[in-house]
């Protein structure tokens, strides 16, 4: 049997990990299919894995699936339901920022390298004046990455996914005060399939049925998911795209 190969964003919280590994076996089980999951740990990786090719499927970002979508042959069939990727400006609880327009040209920004976040981030500074060419960026490899650069002292502020956020430890978040988190709604991660994935109708159709039974419903509370996947279309995954091009302008 054809082995195919499934991608996973690394953006999402370590307690996670587990419900991938359930999705994916029971994806194979009701599919009847091979799939090798493949969860890198950085963004950077993210990249080296999908330009290597023999990607089936991906868990994408909004940010990197619009580029998948329009230049590299994927096409977006399901997104899950309400859960929106929101993102949250935090900087340190005993810092002198209490309030968005305390951040000032000039501050450093921690962030784990996740471009939609950085873009959402971006146009909520822009209420206080703030571009990005008046921060300074500090990328790290992760969001608890981020937070530790913040609570030392050494980022006066930083991006975070918004689920990764509230994850973090009771220690870490009273350690963190929340400027603002954003609601918008209409951005989330989609599941993306290659064009040629000669089993997508399978694929599809085991996705969507997953909340239909205990073990799927098992496995999608693990991955924060509970009400499971709904379809998606090109028209669809336009609207997203524009919504995303309409961050960037």
């Amino acid at each position: 049997m054809t082995t195919h190969n499934m991608l996973i964003a690394p953006d999402f919280s370590p307690e996670r990990f587990a419900g991938w590994h359930m999705f994916n076996t029971l994806i194979q089980k009701r599919a009847n299919l091979n799939m090798h999951l493949n969860i890198p740990a950085s963004h950077a990786e993210q990249e080296q894995v999908i330009n290597a090719g023999d990607i089936q499927v991906i868990y994408a970002n909004p940010f990197d699936a619009a580029t998948l979508i329009r230049e590299q042959g994927y096409r977006a069939v399901a997104r899950p339901i309400g859960k929106s990727d929101e993102m949250v400006i935090a900087a340190a609880a005993n810092s002198d920022i209490n309030h968005l327009e305390d951040i000032q040209a000039g501050a450093t920004v921690a962030m784990a390298d996740n471009r939609d976040v950085k873009l959402i981030g971006l146009r909520l500074l822009e209420a206080v004046d703030i571009e990005e060419s008046d921060l300074t960026w500090d990328v790290t490899e992760t969001y608890q990455a981020a937070a530790r650069k913040v609570i030392k002292g050494d980022a006066q502020a930083a991006f975070f996914l918004a689920e990764i956020f509230h994850s973090f430890s009771r220690l870490t978040k009273t350690q963190l005060s929340v400027l603002i988190e954003s609601d918008l709604a209409d951005i989330s991660h989609v599941l993306l399939i290659k064009e040629d994935f000669p089993d997508a109708q399978i694929f599809i159709e085991a996705i969507l049925n997953l909340h239909n039974d205990d073990d799927g419903k098992n496995a999608l509370a693990e991955l924060g998911m509970p009400q499971g996947f709904e379809a998606m279309n090109e028209e669809d995954a336009e609207f997203m795209i524009d919504l995303m091009q309409t961050l960037l302008d």
